[in-house]
This record gives structure tokens, C-alpha cells and sequence, in this order.
């Protein structure tokens, strides 16, 4: 009986917001980051080096953004790249403010804003 009344109510929020005109599968528009991530200079997910230190550095800047609960779920979830004691980062964040502590935490784990690549964007 519960099952029923809950699917009712996602039918009934389903159709006023089709009667609306709100779509109920609107997805985000990431046309540009896609075309940017495919630029042979860009670093991308599958380019993390395996090498033990690499795998270090992205495993102690996620750990240390995953720590700090004041962060969003988008800094919690930018994309983190090391290459050779090199890191890039990637991805929305809320505020400027966000993004500052971002690099400034990874800063510390890496050593030198010299050894980061800033591809954050705001949101």
C-alpha cells in the first residue's frame, strides 16, 4: 500500500511538471568543457600516472578536499590529475572562495603552485 501511494506521488510531480512545461530530463550543457577536455594538450582522467608518488599526491589532495566538510559537493568531486609530481585540477566549484582553499590545500601536499595546473571553474 505504501509502494502505491509513492509511486502515485512521483506520477503526480512527474505530470504538473509536464503540464508546466518543465522538462523532467534536462541535462547540463557541457559541450565546451567536452570539446575542451579533447585537446591533446589537455591532461584528462585517464592520463593519471600509476607510479606509486603520483598515485600519492591525487590520493592526499582528494583526501584532504573529502575532509573539509565546509567544501560543496562539486570541490568534493573536481577531477584530480598528477603526471609526474605535476597536478591538474579540474571541474566546477561554487565561489572563488572555494577555489582558493582548493589550491591552497593542494599547495600544501605537493609543495609549489609551480607544480599545479588551475583549471577550475566557477560556478
Amino acid at each position: 500500500m505504501k509502494t502505491h501511494r509513492i509511486i502515485a506521488t512521483l506520477f503526480c510531480a512527474a505530470a504538473i511538471a509536464v503540464a508546466s512545461g518543465q522538462s523532467t530530463d534536462t541535462q547540463p550543457d557541457n559541450t565546451k568543457v567536452n570539446k575542451r577536455d579533447r585537446n591533446a594538450g589537455e591532461a584528462t582522467a585517464d592520463q593519471q600516472k600509476s607510479n606509486q608518488s603520483d598515485r600519492d599526491i591525487t590520493r592526499d589532495i582528494r583526501r584532504s578536499l573529502m575532509a573539509d566538510k565546509s567544501l560543496s559537493t562539486y570541490a568534493h568531486n573536481i577531477k584530480i590529475i598528477s603526471q609526474n609530481g605535476v597536478v591538474t585540477l579540474k571541474g566546477p566549484v561554487k565561489s572563488e572562495d572555494e577555489k582558493k582553499q582548493i589550491l591552497a590545500k593542494a599547495t600544501a601536499i605537493v609543495g609549489s603552485q609551480d607544480k599545479i595546473t588551475d583549471q577550475l571553474s566557477v560556478k
